[in-house]
């Protein structure tokens, strides 16, 4: 009886315990994943558009659709039905957060989780698909069944279907209501994994017409959320209406920009940034007042490479070099950042890169051969895709701090796992300087639109810790 006692005491503290910290894990790995969606969203919305422009012009124009032009539309369609099972996945699951767990604060996170999932699921609907629906032809290939993708009959209708419902609607709403309760009781002004997820559900254009009671979106004058924009709605839109549109297209295309960077068009930091600059050095930023900082964990959000000027180059013996030659136009113009971006790795001017708030230039101590064939290497990697998965260990794509590690292969980089692949940030990046035996050196640190002067190192140290 006593054995008996003591067993069912521990049950009944333990086990809760466990499966709170559990939940806690797997509510962890979620937004990690989550984050990614977003972030590979945001870059399909934005070429979504531009193949329907393409391809609704070339209807018009009496052209038939190429075999590549079916291509991309399969791809694009699998690959939109793949991130929708993604994301009903998370907003099912944690759409009843406060059955999943017992702290209010996690029981906010998931229903703040859940809310942005099915945001992001109507958004996607209006931005990538009701834009196709529009017209007969396209929109009756996107609804045609394609064994060979695995594809079924009218499978994206099944989709404007979901969108209709009012039953989905409802639960929607019941998160946005408890959500927005939350918001008034509570603070969650550090705790950035809400701020993030807030950021998505603030900015998404089905919440904001909710909010604003747009007539587009009132049923029967009792429900005024998110009605379809069906065919027949977006030939009758409005100027206005189409603004309000494109406006939205615009944030999602700049995953939300709220002002200028602290460095952007100042003439000093140019200049000072120019005469600093050497070929081969690796450039660090941070952007708070942009979306996309939030994805990236830790202090910096992305990270380039100066490949030089045609001077340094030249010095260097690379300019005459076949893969340097192929970009002697662009860099002769001040195009001479490599950086991996949502469209893919380019080249991109000092001027553009810096609407940011920090930079910190890292020099890395090689030998002149060494120096030559890093940035020959570096040009190797411009015309790539952006990799979705953050995987190291993949070369075809490639994301920013990838760019780093690809470059740079005999630095014993530290990595991350995460969801399975290795991963590197830019902090990964930024941390070897603390190194004393490290062949990085810190050069030059802006902070919050200010030059450091005094131990800037240190300050850098003391602001990746604290996050």
């Amino acid at each position: 009886m006593k054995k008996f006692f003591f067993f069912f005491l521990f049950l009944l503290i333990c086990v809760p315990q466990i499966f709170a910290e559990n939940s806690s894990l797997n509510f962890k790995n979620d937004f990690t994943n989550f984050k990614k969606l977003v972030k590979e969203i945001m870059i399909r919305r934005t070429n979504a558009v531009a193949i329907a422009n393409r391809l609704k012009c070339k209807i018009k124009s009496e052209k038939p659709l190429s075999g590549k032009d079916l291509d991309t539309l399969n791809n694009g369609r699998v690959k939109y039905l793949e991130l929708r099972k993604e994301l009903l996945g998370i907003a099912f699951k944690y759409e009843n957060s406060r059955a999943i767990f017992s702290r209010q604060e996690m029981q906010i996170k998931g229903t703040a989780l859940a809310l942005a999932a099915s945001l992001i699921l109507y958004d996607n609907y209006l931005l990538m698909i009701s834009i196709f629906e529009n017209d007969e032809q396209l929109r009756k290939f996107l609804n045609q069944r394609d064994k060979g993708y695995k594809i079924k009959e009218n499978q994206l209708a099944q989709v404007t279907l979901s969108y209709n419902s009012i039953r989905n609607r409802a639960r929607v709403r019941k998160a946005m209501e408890f959500y927005e309760r939350a918001k008034k009781r509570c603070d969650f002004s550090k705790d950035d994994d809400v701020l993030f997820l807030d950021s998505i559900i603030k900015n998404s254009f089905s919440y904001g017409l909710t909010r604003h009671h747009s007539p587009l979106f009132v049923l029967k004058n009792k429900l005024k959320f998110m009605q379809a924009i069906t065919a027949d709605v977006l030939r009758k839109l409005t100027k206005e209406e189409m603004d309000l549109l494109s406006k939205f297209f615009g944030n999602s295309v700049g995953l939300i920009e709220t002002r200028k960077g602290k460095l952007y068009r100042r003439a000093d930091v140019f200049n000072y940034l120019t005469n600093q600059l050497r070929a081969g050095d690796i450039l660090l930023e941070k952007t708070p007042f942009r979306l996309t900082d939030k994805f990236i964990p830790g202090h910096w959000g992305h990270a380039a490479i100066w490949v030089g000027t045609e001077h340094e180059l030249k010095k260097l013996g690379a300019w005459k070099n076949n893969i340097v030659a192929k970009y002697q136009p662009q860099i002769k113009n001040g195009h001479c950042i490599v950086e991996a971006l949502r469209e893919g790795v380019c080249l991109n001017t000092l001027n553009h890169f810096l609407n940011i708030d920090d930079i910190a230039v890292i020099r890395p101590n090689i030998t002149t051969n060494q120096l030559r064939e890093r940035i020959i290497l570096s040009l190797r990697q411009v015309g790539k895709d952006y990799d979705f998965n953050f995987d190291v260990e993949t070369t075809d794509k490639i994301v920013c701090s990838e760019l780093i590690y690809t470059v740079y292969l005999n630095i014993d980089w530290q990595t991350e796992k995460m969801l399975g692949r290795f991963t590197i940030s830019p902090d990964n990046v930024a941390k070897k300087t603390f190194d004393k035996n490290s062949k990085l050196k810190l050069i030059t640190f802006y902070h919050d639109g200010n030059l450091v002067t005094n131990e800037p190192l240190k300050l850098m140290r003391k602001l990746m810790m604290s996050k």
